[in-house]
């Protein structure tokens, strides 16, 4: 790596990414307003014409804009992602992030100048794996599961001919991306195809008469709260379910807590590591600001040999919890 790492930020709207660059963004990541990416609700996203105007608004300023074409096209559909990435490259987007092999070769057979990132949503995380998108497809960067330790990611750089991006703040989901199939299974729309995670649509919340509440997913309770205990939005992965064998519900897959590596940059940055990227594109402008300001003034500290600002962050975090995960060790439950 040469220079300063990129700081890759989400764009749920065009108010975000403004939001984003003024903050100090290098790059935002977004996508259109379809199943061509993988945060396909209703009020979110970008039209054509709102993403040209993104790309100029962010160009002008010196920043790059990222489209997340990271859904796998099902049978008979294809023409959608064809279309995003045509549209895409007629718009001067810098890179296409991209899971399905199929809309990579597309891109690359058909739009060979353009970069193209892999998503995390392809679950590459062997030296193998991304050594084949980059030969037969010139993927030019990888973003790396949330699942590595920072050895494994100095490792896994000194096998690989491309640039490797890590998640350093926002959800820390650790299922494996690209094979989740929860969603489908309680309402029958796919987290990788429909690119919707417990759909606002399907969620309901039910209050009883002495104060506490219901989370469902569909037909499924996902988790009750307490009269006055914050609530967090259900999603399967998260949700408290009680086992035959326990009285007390538990978090069977993962409990709702945020990644947060600020104070692991300098050891990324040793790794390795070409860009950091926050999560949240449903997230806030407020959010976004805050978030983006905070590790711009951190990796301009370190990259200067300074300690980096101190920034309370966790106001902004799932459930007001955070942690370092996988990246400092396995055993991070």
């Amino acid at each position: 790596m040469t220079g300063s790492p990129e700081l890759i930020c989400p764009a749920g709207t065009p108010a975000t990414l403004r939001a984003a660059v003024d903050a100090g963004a290098d790059a935002v990541y977004c996508g259109f307003q379809n199943a061509t990416n993988a945060r396909n609700f209703s009020g979110l996203n970008f039209t054509p014409d709102e993403m040209q105007a993104a790309v100029g608004y962010a160009h002008a300023r010196g920043a790059k804009v990222l489209l997340a074409l990271n859904t796998f096209p099902p049978a008979g559909r294809f023409d959608l992602w064809k279309q995003a990435a045509d549209d895409g490259a007629a718009m001067g987007i810098d890179a296409f992030i991209v899971a399905d092999i199929g809309v990579a070769a597309y891109l690359a057979d058909h739009h060979p100048g353009c970069r193209l990132h892999l998503s995390v949503q392809a679950a590459a995380s062997s030296p193998e794996a991304i050594r084949y998108y980059c030969e037969r497809f010139g993927v030019r960067r990888v973003v790396l599961p949330r699942i590595l330790t920072v050895p494994e990611i100095r490792q896994l750089k000194s096998e690989i001919p491309c640039e490797i991006e890590t998640f350093v703040f926002g959800n820390h989901g650790l299922m494996v991306e690209g094979r989740c199939s929860l969603t489908n299974y309680a309402v029958g729309r796919s987290t990788n195809m429909d690119g919707v995670c417990s759909p606002a649509s399907e969620v309901h919340y039910q209050r009883a008469e002495n104060g506490a509440l219901t989370a469902q997913l569909g037909c499924h309770v996902i988790d009750r709260f307490e009269a006055g205990q914050q609530a967090g939005y259900p999603t399967i992965c998260k949700g408290r379910y009680r086992a035959p064998v326990r009285d007390d519900p538990y978090y069977a897959f993962e409990e709702p807590v945020s990644l947060n590596l600020m104070d692991m940059l300098p050891s990324l940055i040793g790794a390795g590591v070409d860009a950091f990227k926050i999560e949240g594109r449903q997230r806030s402008r407020a959010y976004v600001g805050a978030v983006v300001g905070a590790f711009r003034a951190a990796i301009d500290a370190v990259m200067a040999g300074q300690t980096p600002p101190s920034a309370d962050l966790i106001a902004l975090t799932e459930g007001q919890k955070q942690t370092h995960g996988a990246f400092a060790t396995k055993k991070w439950r």
